[in-house]
């Protein structure tokens, strides 16, 4: 129905999500399973100067004990799926187990099958294996120095990329600039920590030839796709079945080695595999996320207009290149650094580096947080150096509304905008002005008060297939959907997408509910198993509602279509005479006489009166590319106050103003936008990986790892504002990574704010008590 896309639905998924009665793969028990357990490298970098499994196999229930040269020749090595162009990037073997060297703690030597989980797991502590230490490199910066060590023969100086791009007269305007401002900015490393750990679960039908793999996955058809390049099996003989999943944040994209491992094994022994890991194995082994270190370069005038932007970046890639690793620090970072603003030039380099550390690749904002913290932390500190409001520094540079769709310098067109729109609602809705006044009274007092602003822009949507493809993405990012209307008129929606916790499945039914006017609960939406479902992208980069949602409504408009044809036959009018509204098809001037859409569904089964040339059954398929990314927008502010015995910052006030085009879900928005920010305020205020000089990840378990809870995250207050995109067929835009991408900077901004007496500028994240504590006290 049409009050059905808007509605503040609760969720349909939260029924099993929230009662305990999902089902994900750690769930699903199988006959004579067993179970899979790996030796992993204690060490960051070392040779293998031999394995010894006597002592494990003669343990009872030990089935094997399996490495590199026992899989070699059925478990390829894993492919990079994302090969910038002209960047001469290096493509090195990543081995489904050690061959030979480790590279990073936690690199998989061995894999252990046994007859229950926990033989498996004091197997594994009987697996000797002799290493020889190396010198071990965790650091971009120490690794691209002259004598540092070396990971890989094929990548002299542990260079694994370089890149560029530019746009404008960067040199001429920064000549032409009456200030320039130079910055070291450090994106610290962090670590996916998903509810569900990754999980496979494999069995082979030797009958059929066939394997099934059951697996933590945000997109079953690419996992399919590569896992058939690594394992040498036709496509069309593997099934990956993905249910539901206990969060992702793009640490779920890749495909890893031990779940090729998984498939192997159960092809080589008949039986099932499955393998869970333990929350140690994930911070070890499953991708981290970002670990950046830049040098920015600003040129500015005395107004508070920024003329140019210059960006190098050094990328911590790990020890090997993952499954979309190295279009995040480029593509997906490079060419939004300028944010909202209109910047006439601009110029990126990134070096892409390995290190013995765990691979990185896509974490929620992917780039996007990356590139917003840097322009958002600079337009601040052009505000402090000139003894501007940041608030005004932004007005003057941001595009203007009537210039989108707007090129920035560095080849992106930004759909649609109006950022002083949400930049205005943000301040009046935390009531900037007043604050301001209690703020300078508040010092005063001898009380430290600071205000962050943060406006961003995201792209996100990623299209069309041409423009994604160019930058050496391994396939199109299109969307796919099949829409089916039963005989007694309900709904069911394949879809390629693979929603883990974002709520497209309530979002979804609420699309289709609007276009076909039916009752959103008569609505199925069926995705994650690559046999039921038309082949998809998955879901990641905040692509799921405008590119597979976008799939979906013209879909549901092709059904209309035919629903039409059947509708005027069963009233004996033309096409012409009818109009169509919430679920009924009726003759204009004679709205009695109609026809409803579940009526017409009927008639399409049974087939005894179709008009000619149209087909029985009722629905459509659509595979959807759009022209163009989607870029939402908004600003956040976040207040604070800083304790100046302990250092320790407390949030006050944080207003979030989002933009992402119309809004199918209020509710769904707001909790996306809760759980973004959550994600950016846990980085900017206590996240961050820390290995030694050696390789030994220090923060290997949430004793060291510190996720905040409800108690340490402050109340966030939402609003949006509405400017649809104006390609897209429901005008809609991402949301999923949009508090991530804005919240990190809007803290450190507030915080550099409250300090502005002490003279600082800037403070590297996590900003942490005893950071702030030492600028109070003069130590820093």
């Amino acid at each position: 129905m049409d009050s059905a896309f808007g509605a503040r639905i609760p969720r349909f998924e939260d029924v099993r999500f929230v009662t305990g009665r999902g089902s994900y793969v750690a769930d699903i028990e199988m006959p004579r399973t067993l179970y899979l357990k790996f030796v992993r490298s204690p060490y960051g970098h070392a040779r293998i100067k031999g394995i010894d499994k006597s002592e494990a196999l003669k343990m009872p229930g030990v089935y094997g004990v399996f490495t590199y040269e026992d899989i070699r020749d059925g478990v390829a090595n894993i492919p990079t799926a994302w090969v910038i162009p002209n960047s001469d990037i290096k493509a090195v073997p990543y081995p489904p187990l050690a061959n030979g060297k480790v590279r990073y703690a936690g690199e998989a030597v061995a894999a252990v099958l046994a007859s229950d989980q926990y033989t498996a797991e004091d197997a594994v502590e009987k697996v000797k294996v002799d290493y020889e230490p190396l010198l071990a490199v965790t650091t971009q910066e120490e690794a691209l120095k002259e004598g540092a060590p070396q990971l890989h023969e094929e990548a002299p100086g542990n260079v694994a990329f370089r890149w560029t791009v530019s746009g404008g007269d960067v040199d001429g305007e920064f000549r032409k600039a009456k200030h320039v401002l130079k910055k070291r900015i450090v994106n610290q490393r962090l670590q996916p920590a998903a509810m569900e750990p990754r999980a496979a679960l494999a069995s082979y039908d030797s009958g059929r030839g066939e394997l099934t793999l059951y697996v933590t996955s945000q997109n079953p058809h690419v996992h399919r796709l590569l896992l058939s390049l690594i394992l040498s099996i036709p496509e069309h003989r593997i099934r990956v079945i993905s249910p539901d999943v206990g969060g992702g944040f793009g640490s779920k994209i890749p495909v890893y080695p031990w779940e090729a491992i998984a498939c192997y094994l159960a092809i080589k022994t008949g039986r099932p595999i499955k393998w869970v890991e333990d929350r140690t194995e994930n911070f070890l082994g499953t991708i981290h996320g970002r670990d950046h270190v830049q040098d920015i370069e600003v040129a500015f005038d005395d107004d508070g207009k920024i003329r140019a932007l210059k960006v190098s970046s050094l990328a911590n890639m790990g020890a090997y290149l993952s499954t979309a690793g190295p279009g995040v620090p480029t593509i997906l970072f490079g060419l939004i650094v300028t944010g909202c603003y209109d910047i006439r030039a601009a110029s990126v380099t990134v070096t892409g580096v390995f290190t013995n550390t765990t691979p990185t690749d896509a974490y929620r904002g992917a780039g996007r947080p990356e590139a917003s913290y840097i322009i958002e932390r600079v337009v601040d500190m052009v505000a402090q150096k000139l003894k501007m409001d940041p608030a005004e520094v932004r007005m003057r540079n941001f595009i203007r509304p009537e210039d989108f769709p707007h090129p920035n310098p560095l080849g992106l067109v930004y759909d649609s905008g109006n950022y002083q729109a949400a930049l205005r609602k943000a301040l009046e809705k935390v009531g900037y002005e007043e604050l301001r006044k209690e703020q300078e009274k508040a010092r005063k007092e001898g009380r430290l008060i600071g205000i962050g602003i943060s406006s961003y822009v995201e792209m996100c949507g990623l299209g069309p297939s041409t423009v994604v493809t160019a930058t050496g993405f391994g396939g199109g990012l299109w969307g796919s959907s099949t829409i089916r209307v039963h005989p007694t008129g309900k709904v069911q929606v394949l879809t390629g997408a693979h929603p883990h916790g974002q709520g497209e499945e309530t979002t979804f039914a609420q699309i289709v509910a609007k276009e076909l006017g039916v009752p959103v609960e008569d609505v199925e939406i069926v995705h994650g198993d690559t046999e039921l479902t038309p082949m998809g992208m998955g879901t990641y980069g905040s692509r799921t509602t405008p590119v597979e949602g976008g799939s979906i409504a013209l879909s549901a408009r092709k059904v209309v279509e035919k629903a039409r044809k059947i509708a005027a036959s069963l009233l004996e009018v033309s096409e012409g005479d009818l109009e169509f509204s919430n679920g009924r098809f009726s003759v204009k001037g004679a709205p009695t006489k109609s026809v409803s859409i579940q009526e017409v569904a009927n008639a399409a089964y049974m087939a005894s009166n179709l008009p000619k040339g149209v087909e029985p059954m009722l629905e459509a398929t659509t595979f959807y590319d759009p022209e163009n990314f989607v870029f939402p927008f908004g600003t956040h502010v976040c207040v604070v106050e800083i304790d100046r015995e302990t250092g320790k910052p407390h949030i006050l006030r944080y207003v979030a103003v989002d933009d992402c085009g119309p809004q199918i879900n209020p509710m769904i928005v707001e909790g996306q936008v809760h759980g973004g920010v959550a994600q950016g305020l846990a980085q900017a205020m206590y996240e961050q990986s820390v290995y030694d000089k050696d390789g030994n990840l220090l923060t290997s378990s949430f004793m060291e790892y510190l996720v905040p809870g409800a108690m340490e995250l402050p109340n966030i207050e939402t609003d949006s504002t509405v400017t649809p995109s104006p390609h897209n067929p429901l005008g809609v835009k991402g949301i999923g990574e949009a508090g991530t991408i804005a919240s990190p900077q809007a803290f450190v901004n507030a915080v550099v704010d409250a300090l502005r007496e002490y003279g600082v500028d800037h403070i590297d994240m996590p900003v942490t008590p005893e950071k702030v504590w030492r600028v109070i006290h003069g130590k820093r």
